[in-house]
């Protein structure tokens, strides 16, 4: 019986040690950066940098997602962008007509999404070069949409969203909380999902198995768009207006994949969790935060965020290390 709780201890965390290192790196900077701020560990700290990390922690998921299938996904950030153009048409108005608008921005990143996944399981092409093709088509469509700034908001939804819920809790985390409740939890523990973990540690050997691997892959891809709909409302939210800011996308591209690595999500796919994914993006995001307290100049934000994901990927290194080295005496 001992030795059953031991092993189960064990397994979970191997299984969750990425995840756990992602929590105590965010813990241990973010408790750095309060503690250092002119105004300390109040909640409208706790807001404003919430608010700053929400919007990479719904791409990190979209990205993860993917990631877990093996594939990756360069076009997380241009869905976000173009959301973020198609937000700022639609919605605006009565209740009725924002919540339709947002249910049509919704719908969008779904559609994006699905069209990545059926293109790599149809095409049968990288997704690597799928999604960059994709990416510009989302771009275009966006600079149709917005090519100057502008555009507007419900502002009390905005509101809404990115306040503070009985004045000390941010909304905005309330929000990214209900969506790994709603959509990650649902997914890992459903049999695509478990498809999905099995595709990414073996496709052949999960096909052989009988499983949906087609469907698991497009699953992850539509979740994807979805998660990188809400980054692209949030954006909305935030700043109440739309930019088609080419820039902006590719940046959040590859801050998520910094992200996904940064919580322990294997780029080999097969390993990894949004929630570790999620830590990592507010772990990558307190670097900025950081920057600023102790009145580092900006530009030296690239190069920080450069050295904690060098360390945070040679920590992982470690374990794969070790197992090569226990491979290597049987050669």
């Amino acid at each position: 019986m001992n030795k059953h709780a031991s092993g189960d201890r064990r397994f979970w965390y191997a299984q969750q040690k990425g995840t756990l290192f992602a929590a105590l790196l965010f813990v241990a900077m973010f408790a750095l950066y309060v503690s250092n701020h002119p105004a300390g560990f109040t909640p409208n700290v706790v807001q404003t940098a919430s608010n700053k990390a929400t919007l990479l922690a719904f791409v990190a998921m979209a990205q993860c997602l993917v990631v877990i299938t093996a594939g990756i996904d360069l076009s997380a950030g241009m869905v976000l962008v173009l959301c973020n153009c198609l937000a700022s048409w639609l919605v605006v108005g009565t209740p009725l007509q924002t919540g339709a608008g947002v249910v049509v921005v919704l719908l969008a990143g779904l559609g994006c999404g699905m069209l990545n996944g059926l293109i790599i399981i149809f095409g049968r092409l990288q997704p690597i070069v799928a999604t960059i093709a994709t990416s510009a088509i989302f771009y275009g469509l966006a600079l149709l949409l917005r090519p100057t700034p502008g555009g507007s908001v419900n502002e009390d939804l905005a509101d809404a969203f990115t306040s503070k819920l009985l004045g000390v809790v941010p909304a905005s985390l309330v929000m990214l909380l209900a969506v790994i409740v709603v959509i990650w939890v649902p997914f890992s523990r459903s049999a695509i999902g478990r498809a999905a973990y099995a595709v990414g540690s073996a496709e052949n050997a999960a096909y052989m198995s009988a499983m949906p691997v087609k469907r698991a892959k497009l699953t992850a891809y539509a979740l994807g768009g979805l998660l990188s709909a809400i980054g692209g409302l949030y954006l909305t939210f935030f700043s109440y207006t739309g930019e088609a800011a080419f820039a902006s996308g590719n940046a959040y591209t590859l801050y998520s994949i910094a992200a996904v690595v940064l919580g322990g999500v294997s780029l080999a796919g097969g390993r990894g969790s949004a929630v570790g994914a999620v830590f990592g993006a507010l772990a990558f995001r307190t670097i900025g935060d950081l920057l600023f307290v102790f009145d580092f100049d900006p530009l030296w934000q690239p190069l920080f965020q450069g050295v904690v994901l060098m360390l945070a990927i040679g920590i992982g290194c470690i374990g794969l290390s070790r197992v090569r080295n226990r491979l290597e005496w049987f050669q």
